[in-house]
């Protein structure tokens, strides 16, 4: 059975180590959260000590930490991942955190004769839960076809994105994308809404015609048109509007890096950062409408 180190046991982390242990594998679970242990633990899952008890005889090791910082810590540290893993074993990160770094830790992983690769995931606790996520995957194409049956059984699309660090870049390019979208299709239901236009009226309309988008039909930040919307439960979390600036930062930070304007990123990292500055960072990041509707008074 083959064994592994699961670093990180959070929102997302603790149903993807769910899944990995239901297709039977052999999930050592550790989190610096001694709550998120237990909660491991009552899962039936294997609870370690630390990082270096979670990794021992592990074949393959996956960290979902919330940024570079505790990344950088469970990797580097004295009794962290690069010091405590056994030679040989496949490192596999789906945090989302800066190329740079992302690069960095995967040469530190190759002088230490380990693999690596970055596999940040698309599609928030539902799709963590549901083992539906979408993974963006950097790295040498052994180490990836070594992760890749991995992954896929915590998800449902895994995408090779190239070299080291590459899975990172794709990862932030998206999410910048999603929050522009979610901007934009928050401020048509605000303003269809104003001139007299029902939202469930616009949804049906715009669902089917060139407006139409994922913020929209899969996420639509408006009561109603879809179900299973966190708009329908009072805008609780699926993905935070404290993570999605974080990637917004990530992603400014790599277009001033890369020397690439992006007008519209830069707008939305603003507007986020003023929706998390009043108070509503741990809303579901969709609840930008009401920061917006806010704005409009």
């Amino acid at each position: 059975m083959t064994r592994v180190g699961f670093i990180g046991l959070g929102n997302m982390g603790l149903p993807m180590a769910k899944n990995l242990r239901a297709a039977g594998f052999n999930v050592a679970g550790y989190d610096v959260a001694k709550a998120a242990v237990r909660a491991w633990g009552r899962l039936g899952g294997a609870m370690a000590g630390g990082i270096a008890e979670a990794v021992q005889g592990a074949e393959i090791v996956i960290t979902m930490l919330p940024d570079s910082e505790p990344v950088c810590a469970a990797y580097e540290s004295e009794q962290g991942i690069l010091a405590a893993a056994p030679r040989g074993s496949l490192l596999i990160d789906c945090s989302t955190i800066d190329v740079e770094t992302s690069r960095a830790l995967a040469e530190k992983a190759r002088a230490k004769g380990l693999d690596m690769v970055d596999a940040p995931v698309s599609g928030g606790v539902v799709g963590a839960r549901a083992a539906t996520l979408t993974f963006m995957v950097g790295g040498g194409k052994k180490a990836f076809q070594r992760a890749e049956p991995i992954l896929r059984k915590m998800g449902k699309n895994v995408f090779y994105a190239g070299v080291h660090g590459n899975g990172q870049a794709a990862k932030i390019c998206n999410n910048m994308l999603l929050a522009v979208s979610m901007i934009g299709t928050s401020e048509a239901f605000l303003l269809g809404e104003r001139l007299g236009v029902a939202p469930q009226t616009l949804f049906d309309i715009a669902s089917t015609a060139s407006g139409q988008c994922w913020a929209m039909t899969s996420y639509c930040p408006v009561p109603g048109p879809v179900a299973a919307s966190p708009a329908n439960r009072g805008y609780k979390a699926g993905f935070t509007a404290a993570m999605m600036l974080k990637d917004l930062h990530l992603s400014q930070n790599a277009a001033r890096t890369a020397r690439m304007p992006t007008p519209l990123g830069a707008a939305a990292e603003e507007l986020y950062a003023a929706m998390n500055k009043k108070g509503d960072a741990q809303l579901d990041f969709s609840g930008i409408i009401k920061f917006l509707a806010r704005q409009a008074k």
